[in-house]
């Protein structure tokens, strides 16, 4: 009797999930996966993964693909309307984070804020970032110390190419400038200074800032990477399958070797009644009082403002010139610009930034067309939901792609050009960002990036400075600048080196010489 009432009940349900199965909406287009594994084997033969990915979806002519690797559902979109359902419409279902291996060792265990899952640490580290640290008062509080980088940026520059510059100016790599100015300002709103050690005679970085800064990419790259173990936890157990732990912790290790004493001796001194005036961010997070921070908190908040303060601008700063330089009347046009509401009697401002739109323009742009990432960092489904008439499974990954939007056919003329003019909107201002999700410049919704001012900020500056400052030209006999891409991510290729001349009155460059 007891097994046959057993039998009904497993009867029944089985009976209940297919019908249940057969009213919903179907899972998103995708490849055929295999029993428990899903599709892990093309996944680990088609490396980079993203590439992989984008192939999938141009050819089966979707905008949304359901890619099982696992148990787990990895949903990318690159569909401005789609992705503002998931980002918008309803945001609220997809405001967590996965718990996976990069995300817990960078944060510290869920210590910082943009890593953490769904919880009340993240909802009051959100709001102690938005009011205490990126908040408009904050951004103008700490404008001197972004002054003091935009100057010694064009310090820099010009003590590379003034040694020759009344014959042929000096080849620069647009690379190595655009990462210190924004590695510098990092390290400058965070700690006060722009240096872990001497620096170089030039004004460059030292050793100890180049190997911090390698370290910071290398933690952004492997960072919710597509890795074996956070599909399948128990191989944690056994290996490093894709040996992205070891890599990763490596990389955390020199990074915090160089931040984490600093942040200890502040600490101490706030302790011992040496130092009592607010100079940067991280005297902000050691003076916090709602909630009152542990010195792993701030450690672990200070690296993830670290990563997050210079990822976007150096790539998409490097690529716009690269563009301006194959595209002189692009060029000239922003130079004109400049010249016309700037003039060349003093150094472009922040408080000019307002009316630069081209410069704007040309920024956005290359944000558009040639992102740091290809796809935003993932979401969370916390329930089962319908988007797009699909069906979401409660636990999946969503990705935005930042490819798929940006070059997007459907929303873009002639996607693969670099055309600023696309982003004039007349008399109306330029701003990076675009609410219809054209375009993911800085993420949006509950997950999007609080610091989009800062941001914004520093990217109109470094590319205003580079063109206000100096000439850029092709070096002799290169007949222009390649433009392609690396295969593991969206870094040009190869750095830009191009030939800078100052074009301002010379005696502008000691006045900021002098300074630094």
């Amino acid at each position: 009797m007891i097994i046959f009432i057993l039998f009904l009940m497993s009867t029944f349900i089985f009976l209940l999930r297919c019908t249940s199965s057969k009213l919903r909406p179907p899972l998103p287009p995708g490849p055929k996966p295999l029993t428990y594994i899903g599709s892990l084997i093309p996944m680990l033969t088609n490396k980079p993964t993203f590439r992989w990915i984008d192939r999938m979806m141009e050819e089966m002519k979707t905008k949304i693909i359901c890619i099982r690797i696992g148990t787990v559902h990895v949903i990318t979109v690159s569909d401005p309307k789609i992705a503002r359902e998931f980002l918008k419409e309803k945001d609220k279902m997809f405001a967590s984070r996965p718990d996976c291996m990069s995300a817990y060792l960078t944060s510290d265990g869920y210590l910082n804020t943009s890593l953490v899952p769904m919880s009340d640490h993240w909802k009051n580290m959100r709001r102690i970032i938005a009011t205490e640290i990126v908040s408009v008062a904050g951004h103008k509080w700490l404008q001197n110390k972004r002054d003091e980088e935009a100057d010694n940026l064009l310090r820099y520059v010009y003590n590379r190419c003034k040694a020759n510059v009344a014959v042929t100016g000096g080849v620069v790599n647009v690379r190595i400038i655009a990462q210190q100015y924004t590695s510098n300002i990092a390290r400058k709103v965070m700690f006060g200074t722009n240096h872990f050690g001497k620096g170089s005679a030039d004004g460059g970085h030292g050793d100890e800032e180049i190997e911090n800064v390698e370290s910071l990419f290398t933690i952004l790259a492997y960072t919710y990477a597509f890795c074996v173990t956070d599909y399948f936890p128990w191989l944690r157990w056994v290996t490093d399958f894709d040996g992205h732990e070891r890599i990763i912790r490596n990389a955390l290790r020199t990074a915090r070797k160089y931040q984490d004493p600093l942040i200890d001796e502040r600490i101490r001194r706030w302790k011992d009644g040496v130092k009592t005036t607010k100079d940067d961010f991280l005297d902000v997070l050691i003076n916090l009082q709602d909630p009152k921070l542990t010195a792993d908190h701030i450690k672990a908040q200070t690296l993830d403002m670290m990563i997050a303060t210079f990822d976007n601008t150096w790539n998409g700063i490097e690529w716009a010139i690269a563009e301006m330089i194959n595209e002189p009347r692009i060029l000239q046009k922003a130079v004109s610009e400049l010249d016309f509401l700037v003039g060349k009697d003093r150094l472009v401002q922040e408080s000019d930034m307002v009316h630069l739109n081209y410069i704007k323009a040309c920024v956005k742009e290359a944000l558009r067309l040639h992102p740091i990432a290809p796809f935003t960092l993932p979401r969370v489904a916390s329930c089962d939901t319908t988007v797009a008439g699909y069906f979401i499974p409660k636990g999946s990954q969503v990705l935005i792609s930042r490819l798929g939007l940006g070059r997007n056919p459907e929303v873009w003329d002639n996607p693969l050009t670099f055309n600023p003019d696309r982003h004039m909107n007349g008399k109306n201002e330029v701003v990076l960002t675009d609410h219809n999700l054209h375009m993911l410049s800085f993420s949006a919704g509950r997950r999007g990036c609080p610091g989009v001012l800062l941001g914004s900020t520093m990217a109109v500056m470094l590319l205003a400075r580079l063109i206000q400052g100096f000439t850029w030209e092709l070096q002799p006999n290169v007949p222009s600048i390649e433009l392609e891409e690396n295969l593991q991510n969206l870094w040009k290729a190869k750095p830009l080196l191009a030939l800078a001349k100052p074009r301002l009155a010379h005696h502008l460059y000691p006045q900021v010489e002098n300074k630094c």
